[in-house]
Parts: C-alpha cells; sequence; structure tokens
C-alpha cells in the first residue's frame, strides 16, 4: 500500500535529509514538501491531491507556523483525523504541551543527524504501530 507523508519545513536541508531518509527507509513512501502552513492548506485543497496518512510540521515557519496550520487542520472536517505530528528544534516541554492541546499526534525534537532521523521515521512509518505506541505519550518515541 502506498504511504502518502507531507512534510511541512522551511529549511532544505532538513527537507533533503527528511526525503533521503524516507527513500532509504521505504521506496513506496510518497513524500511531499512545502515551506510553510499556508501550502499545506493548499495542497490539501487540491482535488487531485491524495489525503496523506501523516503530516510532520514544523513549529516554526515563515507565513503561517506550524500551530496556526495546526488549527487550521483541526477545524476541518476534512483533515482532522489525520495525524499530525509536530517537531523543532526547541525541545521545551511547553511547546510538546501545547502541540498536543492543539490536536497533535505528538512532538519530538528535530534529530541532529541523518541516522537519527532514519530510526526516527522508521518508527513513525507505520502509522497503526505509532500511533498505539504515542498513545501513552506527549512526546514521540
Amino acid at each position: 500500500m502506498k504511504k502518502i507523508f507531507l512534510l511541512a519545513e522551511d529549511d532544505r536541508d532538513d527537507t533533503e535529509l527528511f526525503r533521503e531518509a524516507l527513500e532509504e527507509i521505504d521506496p513506496l513512501i510518497v513524500s511531499h514538501c512545502v515551506s510553510d502552513g499556508k501550502q499545506v492548506l493548499a495542497r490539501l485543497g487540491k482535488e487531485e491531491f491524495e489525503k496523506p496518512q501523516i503530516m510532520f510540521l514544523d513549529v516554526n515557519m515563515p507565513g503561517m507556523d506550524g500551530w496556526d496550520c495546526l488549527r487550521e487542520l483541526k477545524k476541518n472536517k476534512l483533515y482532522k483525523d489525520i495525524p499530525v505530528i509536530m517537531y523543532s528544534t526547541s525541545s521545551h516541554q511547553k511547546e510538546a504541551d501545547m502541540d498536543i492541546d492543539l490536536g497533535a499526534l505528538c512532538f519530538f525534537t528535530k534529530p541532529s543527524d541523518f541516522v537519527e532521523l532514519k530510526a526516527w521515521i522508521e518508527s513513525t512509518s507505520s502509522i497503526e504501530s505509532f500511533c498505539a505506541h504515542t498513545v501513552e505519550s506527549k512526546r514521540c518515541p
């Protein structure tokens, strides 16, 4: 089954690392990348765009940040059930709490290297097992 991931990330290097990790993990994963929350909503609004199984939103982006995008997603009946994972370079518990309060599945601090990123994405690539694992925690594995 084809898996569709949507990544909102304004840093091109981080976007490329994410894509490379996905390719190595599972070549059948289709990744769509945009650089801010407004582009997430625009992409989802296109008829020809397949709804992603999971979304990754950077908290700090220009234009519409991850929090504002998450608020909009959770207000929309078409998108509110898509699991959303928030991430940031910050590791403050306050951010994780806010993300969960807004409806995110969980929050994680951006991994510092490719190997760590790849391992983290592998743990999220099976949404069912990932969701079961994160029910108990606000932090992603």
